[in-house]
């Protein structure tokens, strides 16, 4: 029997200016890519260099985390993007991104939509294109990390982009697979046990238990840890131990 694999990710960066909301450094430690906020949602240009540098001195590779351009609201309020205006604006924060990785010894080694955008490009073609579109127009095949089954990853595939497919231990899914909404109750799970359970139930099974406690298949390849969540370092912590003394193998996709 082949050994299971599976990377850890963690949303990082996500700071502007003298507000920081998660602790890089100490997620840094745990995680094995790190998406980055590029300015949109979170992040400026200090916090995306640090987190660069720190992810180089540990081997973490660096995702950029595109999203809509909404500060006030964090990037999760739905929003009407032209799709060569977003195409345009992926392609933005990618770059930018990328001269502060370069500058740390590193790369950008994949894109993630984040909040609102992500869940958009679950299911309007349209958006998922614009998102692709930004990826190739930034200048390289870089691989799109997203939710089994979504628009995003059908069509980064059928541009040759390579995909990766995600799964998120702390966060309650549908019956059909997809995300519940973070307005309501219980979307979000905060019992670091449960969180704990679901992380190795995924890594080991490729699926999980909806809402209404119906398994649903996500065979993904990685593992988001949420970093804005009280508790997080020491919950990241805890998951990769878990994984690790349950014989799997945490390491980063690319």
């Amino acid at each position: 029997m082949s050994q299971v694999v599976i990377d850890l990710n963690a949303d990082l960066g996500e700071g502007f200016g003298r507000w920081r909301l998660t602790d890089d450094e100490q997620l840094l430690s745990v995680v094995t890519s790190a998406n980055v906020a590029c300015g949109f949602h979170a992040g400026d240009a200090a916090t995306m260099r640090k987190v660069c540098e720190l992810a180089a001195e540990r081997d973490v590779r660096v995702g950029a985390q595109v999203s809509y351009r909404d500060l006030a609201g964090f990037g999760r309020r739905a929003m009407d993007v032209p799709a060569d205006e977003l195409s345009a604006e992926v392609a933005y924060q990618i770059g930018a991104l990328e001269v502060f990785a370069r500058a740390a010894g590193t790369r950008v080694a994949y894109v993630k939509p984040h909040g609102a955008l992500y869940n958009r490009v679950v299911r309007d073609e349209e958006q998922a294109g614009a998102v692709v579109d930004g990826v190739l127009l930034a200048g390289g095949g870089l691989p799109l990390l997203g939710l089994p089954g979504s628009r995003l990853l059908d069509v980064a595939g059928k541009a040759g982009l390579p995909t990766v497919t995600e799964a998120f231990a702390d966060r309650a899914y549908t019956d059909e697979g997809t995300l519940v909404p973070r307005a309501r109750a219980g979307a979000v799970i905060t019992e670091p046990d449960e969180v704990v359970a679901r992380s190795l139930d995924l890594a080991r099974s490729g699926s999980v238990a909806s809402v209404t406690g119906r398994r649903v298949d996500v065979g993904a390849r990685s593992l988001c840890l949420h970093g804005d969540t009280p508790g997080a370092v020491a919950l990241a912590r805890e998951v990769r131990a878990r994984l690790e003394a349950d014989g799997v193998d945490v390491r980063a996709f690319v």
